[in-house]
């Protein structure tokens, strides 16, 4: 864990209690003089290093030593636009595109998207949030959501589309929004509108599924 995510951070003084307590002791095995990092939802730029000043069996003090401007996120930036699949398969990559460093993700009713598949996004910010504590990432993925691609592309009219074509990416092409179709792809209607887009696809002979498109082809995109 390279931080760890607290309300009260930046005050002089903590008290740690409960399972970060457990965790903190018995897991990471802290102890008195150890310097642990923390920092706060409402400021996540800030950095705040405290030292372990006393411990016992239910709490953990600390006082803080310093606090420091200090963002952990990618050079690159990257929106994602996401025909909505299974929001299980959703969770299960969050971590990797948080980690890769995605910046925003737009969900897309598409056709062939399931209309019972509800995206919980309080659920996906606590997600985020275990990911960041481990990676250093100090920045939250932004989520947004749009009705439909027609309606994606009159707000982001550059974007590119990984699709089935000749035309592979490399990793210098400078896509700074993607659409990823669903589980089926795009359906007819769909690849009318998107005719006039620029598309691409990666060098592998398989068929990807949604999770696995989105995750390859970020990865190709910002690492």
């Amino acid at each position: 864990m390279i931080y760890v995510l607290h309300d009260e951070a930046s005050k002089e003084f903590l008290s740690i209690r409960g399972e970060l307590h457990k965790y903190l002791i018995r897991v990471r095995r802290h102890k008195v003089g150890d310097v642990v990092n923390f920092r706060a939802k409402k400021e996540l730029s800030i950095l705040h290093s405290y030292e372990i000043t006393e411990v016992d069996g239910r709490s953990l003090e600390l006082k803080l030593l310093t606090s420091v401007a200090q963002e952990t996120q990618s050079n690159k930036k990257l929106h994602i636009a996401w025909c909505v699949i299974d929001a299980k398969s959703i969770e299960k990559v969050l971590p990797m595109l948080s980690e890769i460093g995605v910046t925003k993700i737009t969900f897309i009713s598409c056709e062939r998207s399931q209309n019972n598949f509800k995206l919980d996004y309080e659920r996906f910010e606590r997600i985020l949030e275990a990911s960041m504590q481990q990676s250093g990432r100090s920045t939250l993925i932004e989520f947004a959501a749009s009705k439909n691609i027609k309606t994606f592309l009159g707000e982001y009219p550059d974007t590119k589309v990984f699709d089935f074509c000749d035309n592979i990416l490399e990793s210098n092409a400078g896509v700074a929004t993607v659409l990823i179709g669903c589980e089926g792809g795009f359906s007819k209607e769909e690849r009318t509108l998107l005719q006039t887009q620029e598309n691409f696809r990666l060098a592998t002979p398989m068929v990807l599924r949604s999770e696995s498109a989105v995750v390859a082809v970020a990865s190709k995109i910002l690492l």
